[in-house]
C-alpha cells in the first residue's frame, strides 16, 4: 500500500510505473483489490507526497504504507463532473487552531475500511472553486460512514457516502495550502487516470486469459470451437485491442515518471482501456457460450467490474473533451 512511498516512511520507494504494473497484476484476478491499491497509491499517497509538510508525512505516510487505509473523498451528491461545484465547507475558529466541516461525500472508494480521508471543502465559498482546501480527516474525529452502495461491479470494494456534522478538524491537518485543493485534486486525477487504465488493461487480459483455454476445450461439430477460423479472427482483433491499451498505458507513465506532459496520453490511455475492456469482457462472455452466462465460471464477474472505467476518476464524455482541449491548444493559432 507504500509502493512509491520514501524508504523512510515505510515504503517501498519504486517508481511510478512499478505502481501501474502492480494494479494491471492485480486487476487481472480481482479488480476490487486493485482499485483499493490504486486510491491509495495513486491519489492519497500522492497528495501526501506531493504537497503535505514534512510534519503531516512524518504522522500519516508509515501508516498509509503499512495499517492504515486511506480515502480519497471529493466527489458529492451533487457534483460529480462538475466537481469543483461542491459544497463541504469548514469554516475557521476565531482563534484559527481548528476548522469545522460540514457536508456530505458520495461515492467514496474504500470508505467502509478507511481511517483517513483526504476531504475536499471549501473555506470560502464567495471564492468559488479558489477556496475548496484539502484537509487529512481521521474517522475517529467524527466521520460518519453511510451505508455500503450495491453496486454492479467491484462489489468486495466498499462505496459509501460520507456526512461531516460540525467536525472539528485541527488547521495543522490542512494539506498544502489554503484554496489550493482545486489544483491538487486536478493533478493527482490526471495521475489517477493512467492506474484506471491500468486497472482496464489487467480486467481485459485476466478476462481473456481465463476464457482462451475453454476455445480449445469445447468442441461443436467435432471441432474446438477455437480452431474454427471465424473465432481466431476475434480473439487475435481483441488480443491485439488490449496489448495498444496496454501500450498507450505504458506511455502515459512513463511520461508522467519522466516529468513530460501527460495529461492528454492519460486520458487516451483510460478512455480506450476502458472501452476494449468492455469489448474484450463482452466478447469472452459470448465465446464461452451459455456457461459464460453464469457464475460457475468468473467471466461474468469481469464483464460486470469493468463498466465502472467508463465512468469514475472521468466519465468517457470528459475524456474526450480533456483530449480535444489538448489538441485545440496545440494546432488552433
Amino acid at each position: 500500500m507504500g509502493i512509491e512511498t520514501p524508504a523512510a516512511y515505510n515504503g517501498t520507494e519504486a517508481s511510478f510505473t512499478s505502481a501501474i504494473l502492480v494494479i494491471e497484476e492485480l486487476s487481472k484476478v480481482d479488480a476490487s483489490v486493485s482499485v483499493a491499491c490504486d486510491v491509495q497509491n495513486t491519489l492519497v499517497n500522492t497528495v501526501f507526497k506531493h504537497h503535505a509538510s514534512e510534519e503531516l508525512q512524518a504522522k500519516y505516510l508509515p501508516q498509509l504504507a503499512t495499517d492504515k487505509v486511506g480515502s480519497f473523498a471529493l466527489s458529492e451528491p451533487s457534483s460529480g463532473s462538475d466537481a469543483f461545484a461542491l459544497k463541504t465547507t469548514a469554516t475557521k475558529s476565531a482563534d484559527g487552531s481548528h476548522y469545522v466541516l460540514n457536508g456530505e461525500k458520495m461515492w467514496i472508494t474504500n470508505a467502509g475500511e478507511a481511517e483517513i480521508f483526504l476531504v475536499f471543502a471549501n473555506v470560502d465559498v464567495s471564492r468559488g472553486y479558489k477556496g475548496i482546501t484539502c484537509f487529512v480527516v481521521e474517522k475517529g474525529m467524527g466521520v460518519k460512514v453511510g451505508k455500503r452502495e450495491k453496486k454492479l461491479g467491484l462489489r468486495a470494494s466498499s462505496t459509501c457516502p460520507l456526512v461531516f456534522e460540525d467536525v472539528v478538524v485541527p488547521a495543522s491537518n490542512i494539506l498544502g495550502e489554503v484554496g489550493k485543493g482545486y489544483k491538487y485534486a486536478i493533478e493527482i486525477l490526471n495521475e489517477g487516470r493512467i492506474g484506471i487504465a491500468a486497472q482496464m488493461v489487467g480486467i481485459s487480459q485476466g478476462c481473456f486469459d481465463r476464457t482462451l483455454p475453454y476455445l480449445f476445450q469445447r468442441k461443436q461439430f467435432g471441432s474446438e470451437i477455437g480452431s474454427f477460423q471465424g473465432m481466431q479472427m476475434q480473439f487475435a482483433q481483441a488480443a491485439m485491442e488490449i496489448e495498444a491499451a496496454r501500450n498507450l498505458t505504458y506511455n502515459a507513465a512513463r511520461l508522467k515518471q519522466e516529468g513530460q506532459p501527460f495529461v492528454k496520453e492519460a486520458a487516451m490511455a483510460k478512455l480506450f482501456a476502458s472501452q476494449v475492456a468492455e469489448r474484450t469482457t463482452s466478447r469472452c462472455v459470448e465465446w464461452m457460450g451459455g456457461v459464460g452466462f453464469t457464475r460457475e465460471f468468473p467471466i461474468e464477474k469481469y464483464y460486470r467490474d469493468c463498466k465502472i472505467g467508463a465512468i469514475y476518476e472521468g466519465t468517457s464524455n470528459i475524456q474526450l473533451l480533456t483530449i480535444a482541449k489538448s489538441l485545440i491548444s496545440q494546432y488552433k493559432h
